[in-house]
């Protein structure tokens, strides 16, 4: 029985077409700019309760730490590894949208005015970077026709 020796999936050349794609994608200034906005946003979301004064309703500084980290390590990775972290954009907007109800969820009486404003404004520009991130990835695979040309899914064979 004669072995086959078959190259590395590494080295396929669909693997290596998406890695270069999703390297020229991370490289724009598009994907650069919601990196670091994604960053910062992550940043002083972890920071909240103690720079807008709220850090005596300890459960939610804890949530909005954790949130925050949480969502600088989804989106923070997008320049450096962008084809693993590009789909975790939608996670990222689900800690958006958490951020957003979290002074009404979380337990205890926190929900004040400093921490609904915080949270809601916070909450709103991470989800809508979250979907930016994730909208910059297919808008830049949609851009791009694959090997065959076409910019559409080919339909499968043997139907009508």
């Amino acid at each position: 029985m004669a072995s086959t020796q078959r190259p590395p999936i590494d080295e396929h050349p669909d693997l290596v077409e998406l890695r270069a794609r999703h390297d020229r994608a991370a490289a724009t200034p598009r994907a650069q700019m919601i990196e670091a906005l994604a960053l910062i946003t992550g940043l002083y979301l972890a920071a909240s309760p103690w720079i807008a004064g709220f850090n005596g309703y300890t459960t939610l500084a804890v949530t909005n730490l954790i949130a925050g980290l949480a969502y600088m390590l989804l989106l923070g990775g997008l320049g450096t590894s962008y084809e693993r972290t590009h789909s975790m954009a939608w996670a990222a907007a689900a800690i958006g949208i958490w951020t957003c109800v979290a002074p009404w969820v979380v337990a205890g009486d926190v929900a004040h005015t400093r921490s609904i404003t915080s949270n809601l404004i916070t909450g709103v520009i991470a989800t809508l970077l979250a979907l930016a991130a994730a909208s910059a990835a297919r808008d830049h695979a949609d851009a791009r026709p694959d090997r065959f040309g076409a910019r559409e899914p080919r339909p499968m064979s043997g139907g009508r």
